[in-house]
C-alpha cells in the first residue's frame, strides 16, 4: 500500500506532479514484472520539492523543503510573475547496491515553476535557508496591498 502526502494546494501550484508521480509507479511496475531492473540511474530518476506558499499582510512567502542541499546547489529567479526554483542533489552512494535493501529518497536535478499571484517587488525579494527549508520572501507591490482608512467624524 502507497503512502500518499496529504497536499491541500498540491494540485493548485503544480497540476503536473501527480502525473510524474504516477508515470514513476507505472514504470516501476513494468520493470518488476519483466524482472529487470531499472534503465535509468538513480540520479535519472525524477523528484520535485515539496512547497508551501502563503500570503501575509505585507508579502507572499514559499517555503520549499531540500534537505541535503547547499546554498550553492540552490538557484532561484523570477521572470514576470512566475518563481523559478531548480538545483541538483546529488547521490552518494554510502553502500554497495547489492548491500541496499531500500532506497526511496530522490536523487537527481529538479526544477519547480510557481505563478506569483499577486504583482511583487522583485527587486526586494530576500531568501534564506536553513536546516533543508528554503524560504523566500516577496514583498507585495505597494498598489495592491491592503490599507486601513480613517474616516472622519462629519
Amino acid at each position: 500500500m502507497a503512502l500518499i502526502r496529504y497536499r491541500p494546494f498540491g494540485t493548485a501550484v503544480d497540476p503536473l506532479r501527480d502525473v510524474s508521480d504516477i508515470q514513476s509507479e507505472v514504470n516501476r511496475l513494468f520493470e518488476g514484472f519483466f524482472g529487470r531492473p531499472s534503465q535509468g540511474s538513480r540520479a535519472e530518476r525524477l523528484w520535485a520539492p515539496s512547497v508551501d506558499m502563503y500570503e501575509t499582510k505585507d508579502e507572499l512567502v514559499v517555503a520549499a523543503e531540500l534537505p541535503g542541499l547547499t546554498e550553492k546547489d540552490i538557484h532561484l529567479s523570477i521572470a514576470g510573475d512566475m518563481l523559478t526554483l531548480r538545483g541538483e542533489r546529488a547521490w552518494k552512494q554510502e553502500t554497495k547496491q547489492e548491500n541496499c535493501y531500500r532506497g526511496e529518497r530522490w536523487f537527481g536535478k529538479f526544477e519547480r515553476s510557481l505563478p506569483l499571484p499577486v504583482p511583487i517587488q522583485a527587486d526586494q525579494v530576500k531568501a534564506s535557508y536553513r536546516d533543508g527549508v528554503l524560504t523566500v520572501k516577496l514583498p507585495k507591490a505597494e498598489d495592491i496591498k491592503s490599507r486601513d482608512i480613517k474616516i472622519d467624524a462629519a
